[in-house]
Parts: C-alpha cells; sequence; structure tokens
C-alpha cells in the first residue's frame, strides 16, 4: 500500500574537510551509523539502501559489509552534483510505494585535492576535424565556443545574468561570498571556517571571472545520510522519534527540457525553476513561506541566479533581494547560513544530503549559535550540470 506522508528519521553528516586515514567506504559507514543511531533505529529495520558516489563508482555492496549485510535492494547512483538528493529521492520512492517502511540514503565523495573538474576536452587544436564516435564530426566545445569547466561555465551563467537584467557587478558576486564565509565561522562541520572580507575575497586568485578562488566551491571529503520512514511506521515510535522527524513536503527531480540553446551550453536555470514550481504546488506553499534555504552556491555567480530560479525574489530581481540584506542569516529569507558549497565544501554526492541535515537541524531546533528560531519551513536545492535538480522541501515535526 502507498504511503501518504514520508519523513526523515535519522540525518547526520561528516565532518567536511580532508580525510586522509579514510576512504569513501570508511566516510559513507560513519554517516550511516550517525543516521541510524540519529533516528534510533538500526540497520536491521531498512528495507532499501541507495548509495551515491560518482567518481568512485558503486559503494552500496562494499558499504553493507562495513555496516550491516542484510540482503536488502541497492542502488547504486550517479547524477553529478544531485547525487545525493538523488539517493534520498530513491528511498523516498520505494517508501512513498509502500515497498517498504524505511529507507536509507547515502552519499559520499573523495575530492580533497581534486582540483578543477571537468573541461580539458580540447586535446589538440587542429585545424580539420575527422568524424569519429558517437558525436560524428561534433567537436567538444571546450576552448572553442565556450568552456567544459565548472569554474568557467558557472561563470558564464552569472555573467549572462548580469547582462540580462544587470547590477551584477564583481564586487556583488563577492559580497554573496563574504556572506558565506562569514555563516560558516558558527558551522563546526564545515571544510573552512574563517571569515573573510570583501577586499580578501576580490583580490585572491583569478579562478574565472568574476569568481575568485573564495568564491569557487571547495572540493573536500565528506558524506552525509538520512533514514526516511512511512507515516504509518512512525506513528508506531517513540514520542521524541516523531518530535525529531522532519516532514517531506515536496521530493522533486528534473532534467532539461529541450531548449536549442542548451544543447550545447548548460542551462541551469529552467530545469530550477521547474523544479520550485512543482515543490511549491505540492507542498502547498509558496516562496514567501521558506524560514531558510540551503541551495546550489557551486560559485558565488551560481547563488545570484538561482535566488530567481527558486523564485525568492521577483524575476530579474536578484541583485536587489541580496542588496536587501534578505539572504543574511538575520534577513527575511536567510540562503545558506551553513556557510554554503563555498565554505562547507563540495564532496560532490554528498552535498545534497548533507543540505537535507542542515535544514533539518534548523527545523528541529537543534543548530547551536546559527539557529534560525521559529524555523518551521526550509528548502534543499542541488544541481548537477547534464542536468539534473533535486529540490527538496521540508516542515517541522507537528508531535
Amino acid at each position: 500500500m502507498a504511503s501518504d506522508d514520508i519523513w526523515i528519521l535519522g540525518i547526520h553528516m561528516t565532518k567536511f574537510g580532508k580525510h586522509p586515514d579514510k576512504d569513501t567506504v570508511d566516510l559513507a559507514a560513519e554517516a550511516t551509523m550517525g543516521a541510524l543511531a540519529d533516528g534510533g533505529v538500526s540497520m536491521r529495520e531498512m528495507g532499501v539502501l541507495a548509495a551515491g558516489n560518482l567518481l568512485g563508482g558503486g559503494i552500496g555492496q562494499q558499504l553493507q559489509k562495513q555496516v550491516g549485510q542484510t540482503g536488502i535492494p541497492v542502488y547504486n547512483v550517479a547524477n553529478a552534483c544531485a547525487t545525493g538528493a538523488t539517493a534520498v529521492r530513491v528511498a523516498y520512492m520505494a517508501v512513498k510505494a509502500g515497498e517498504c517502511d524505511m529507507g536509507l540514503a547515502v552519499g559520499v565523495e573523495k575530492l580533497a585535492g581534486a582540483g578543477l573538474l571537468a573541461g580539458g576536452s580540447r586535446k589538440e587544436d587542429s585545424k580539420t576535424w575527422t568524424p569519429a564516435g558517437r558525436y560524428g564530426a561534433i567537436a567538444a566545445i571546450d576552448g572553442r565556443i565556450g568552456t567544459e569547466t565548472m569554474p568557467g561555465t558557472f561563470a558564464q551563467i552569472g555573467m549572462e545574468y548580469g547582462h540580462r537584467y544587470g547590477g551584477a557587478t564583481f564586487e556583488l558576486f563577492a559580497k554573496i561570498s563574504e556572506k558565506n564565509h562569514a555563516h560558516s565561522t558558527l558551522n563546526p562541520l564545515a571544510a573552512y571556517t574563517k571569515r573573510m572580507s570583501l577586499e580578501e575575497i576580490m583580490n585572491d586568485v583569478m579562478i574565472s571571472y568574476p569568481n575568485t578562488r573564495p568564491m569557487c566551491s571547495a572540493n573536500c571529503d565528506g558524506a552525509a545520510a538520512a533514514v526516511v520512514v512511512s507515516d504509518a511506521k512512525l506513528k508506531t515510535l517513540s514520542v521524541e522519534q516523531r518530535r525529531r522527524a522532519v516532514k517531506i513536503s515536496a521530493s522533486i527531480l528534473t532534467t532539461d527540457p529541450y531548449e536549442e540553446a542548451c544543447q550545447v551550453l548548460p542551462n541551469v536555470n529552467t530545469l530550477t525553476r521547474n523544479a520550485a514550481k512543482q515543490a511549491y504546488e505540492k507542498a502547498g506553499i509558496g516562496p514567501s513561506d521558506l524560514d531558510l534555504v540551503e541551495l546550489h552556491d557551486c560559485f558565488a555567480t551560481a547563488e545570484l541566479v538561482h535566488y530567481d530560479n527558486l523564485m525568492l525574489c521577483p524575476e530579474g530581481g536578484a541583485v536587489d533581494f541580496f542588496n536587501s540584506g534578505a539572504t543574511w542569516r538575520d534577513g527575511s529569507t536567510p540562503v545558506n547560513v551553513s556557510g554554503g558549497l563555498e565554505s562547507k565544501g563540495h564532496p560532490i554526492a554528498a552535498t545534497g544530503i548533507a543540505n537535507l541535515w542542515e535544514i533539518a537541524t534548523h527545523l528541529r531546533g537543534e543548530a547551536g549559535p546559527r539557529q534560525i528560531e521559529g524555523a518551521k519551513v526550509g528548502l534543499a536545492h542541488v544541481i548537477g550540470l547534464g542536468s539534473a535538480c533535486g529540490l527538496h522541501i521540508l516542515e517541522k515535526s507537528a508531535a
């Protein structure tokens, strides 16, 4: 029988940063055991495992050997930077469909020292192209009509927004980064917890204009995991478990609709806006109901455009929205109170679940010095080029 409401029962993230003494399975196991303990349940009670890991291949079965082999179905998930959110959605769908009462989603990555991701596809600078392979006579775009490196792609996205609507200056993007680094000082699990001045950010190494090094997400090691449970099963658990459970009011995954332009360069806007529309409709709320947002600030430029894509502001109004102070932790719509990917770090497959962890922690009233008082509703967003957008809306338990 299909279940109605689905809840996060337990959730955990490791410290993000460098973990030279642990491999992906060790980190995933740490997050898994933490999420199980947080929910007051055991591996024996899980009916499905969705294990996200992008660069190291499938780790689900290896993880089972470390945390408990119970014969349940394992789904190894890879979906670019949306891998973690996709793993949660896999577990969510299994529980929603009534196949099991509880499911476990895990995301893990070892990325410390990885350097720039993607790009580098231009192997030679020839005046002719010999048709070969799936793409026939179409050459890779990197260095020819654009770039496939992540910093370059998202720099273009931010600059395009500025050209279209105005006001998106180098200094404004740096101010977004300044906010996130300030927020990080209250998050002990962030990879970097150093406050940076606007001058420090603007004068740091330029990676891809207008993104300097502090304006880029930090490659690092880390893992996060979540236990999801059906409404019927939750009602059989203790009062404390019900009190700390967080409702998944919307779980959405979108990809690109056909658009001529995005066949060449990625469009992170349309599929994010589509996901947001579906999520708000599913949850029965609007952007003004959100008490906090964790969005995919892989670069400062990305954060700006996603204010608009998530409809936190009127279309074209992202610059004014940020300048109003709304996105600071004491503003009307706090964004990336965790420090965001620029400070918290971005171990790709773990990020989607880590964003959920941040929201859930505030809804439970357990965020310590960075707590958003009275938080009842939050949105977690990730996007992976290729493209995939994962979006979840969480609500505080009424129990």
